[in-house]
């Protein structure tokens, strides 16, 4: 017995609540395609993404911790995989669509740069006065411009949903191929923008431990650790210490990902959602911690910019490798031949230091390093 697209389409009505985004609902794509005999849209969507280059990329690219620096560190890759585990989770918790909002998750840093937020920070710096840089309209970028893998279209040609489902910042004006977009993301984008914060959260904790840039006994002057510790004290008498940690940072995740899970159903309750436009038209999002969770959420993320993310180790680093970058970025502008074939064929029609941006934000840490031994020094 074969499992049709049919099939799936009708378990979708039957399985998924009526404001979730159901793939017959879809806005389409940019450009037409036959619909696959056993995948649905989002389905695809989610396996471009996989196969695609950038994807790959991630795998060499800082999350917080220079890459090549930790066996066990945190990648960008690493850090998709998660986003995209706890975005599964929600969404079925919820009775949302799995596929879209795991899609969106694992396409959310598809546009990072290099070196981390150090390195978005610097190439934002730099293209001041031609557009600015940012990771998330770069994701999407990405995947409607810079992704090279069909013969009638640039990019992946990624649905609707997917697309607007990356960008995180909706002021008034905010749009898309001309379309004015709604106040707010869909329910299954605003699970992958909690997911990726909640769980960035709980990893970089993990490695901040495990890079012996914070202690636990630093972490205990803050509440939502302490929470995780009760949680995990029934069995804190089995096993090593380094036991007990690991298993009180995966009480802190199942904690946090618990308290998204049913304040926003009770946010879906109190809203009497029917509908995906219901939470769209929303100026508040639906999906989040609750308001007396979130204070302590908040709290461990300021220490971790306090004492992970702008830590005197990570900022000495992290200084030498952006200086490298905006060298490589002046020179690139200075002489574009030295770029690659395909960025080099971008200027005419983007300008050059739009097309440098792009090449440099698709590098991976490693390939950055290289080019700047080759063209700088």
């Amino acid at each position: 017995m074969i499992r049709k697209l049919s099939d799936q389409y009708k378990h979708e009505d039957s399985d998924l609540a009526s404001y979730a985004i159901h793939n017959l609902s879809t806005c389409g794509r940019r450009h037409r395609e036959e619909p696959h005999p056993f995948r649905t849209d989002f389905q695809r969507d989610r396996d471009r993404i996989l196969h695609s280059r950038s994807f790959r990329r991630l795998e060499y690219k800082t999350q917080v911790f220079l890459n090549g620096t930790g066996d066990h560190l945190r990648t960008r890759l690493t850090h998709t995989i998660e986003v995209a585990a706890i975005s599964r989770t929600i969404a079925r918790a919820l009775y949302l669509n799995e596929d879209l909002a795991e899609t969106i998750a694992l396409a959310h840093d598809l546009g990072h740069t290099p070196f981390g937020h150090s390195g978005e920070r610097t190439l934002n710096s730099l293209m001041k006065g031609h557009g600015g840089f940012d990771h998330n309209l770069q994701s999407l970028r990405v995947i409607d411009e810079l992704e090279q893998k069909y013969p009638e279209f640039d990019g992946l040609n990624l649905t609707w949903e997917v697309r607007t489902g990356l960008i995180k910042h909706r002021g008034k004006e905010a749009e898309l191929d001309g379309k004015r977009l709604s106040p707010s993301p869909f329910l299954e984008a605003q699970i992958a923008d909690v997911a990726d914060d909640l769980t960035y959260y709980g990893h970089d904790v993990d490695d901040g431990l495990d890079a012996g840039l914070i202690t636990e006994e630093m972490l205990g002057k803050l509440e939502i650790w302490n929470l995780a510790v009760e949680k995990a004290s029934s069995r804190a008498s089995r096993g090593s210490k380094e036991r007990h940690r690991a298993f009180t940072i995966r009480c802190l995740i199942d904690m946090m990902v618990g308290n998204v899970i049913l304040n926003s159903n009770k946010n879906i309750e109190s809203a009497k959602l029917g509908a995906p436009e219901d939470a769209q038209s929303l100026r508040h999002p639906v999906i989040s911690f609750d308001p007396d969770f979130e204070k302590p959420t908040l709290a461990l993320k300021k220490f971790l910019y306090d004492n992970v993310y702008f830590c005197e180790n990570v900022n000495k680093v992290n200084a030498e490798v952006v200086e490298k970058m905006r060298s490589l970025f002046r020179t690139y502008v200075e002489n574009p031949s030295l770029m690659g074939r395909f960025s080099k064929s971008r200027v005419g029609k983007i300008g050059t230091e739009r097309a440098v941006a792009d090449y440099i934000a698709g590098m991976t840490d490693r390939f950055a390093q290289i080019e700047y031994a080759r063209c700088c020094k």
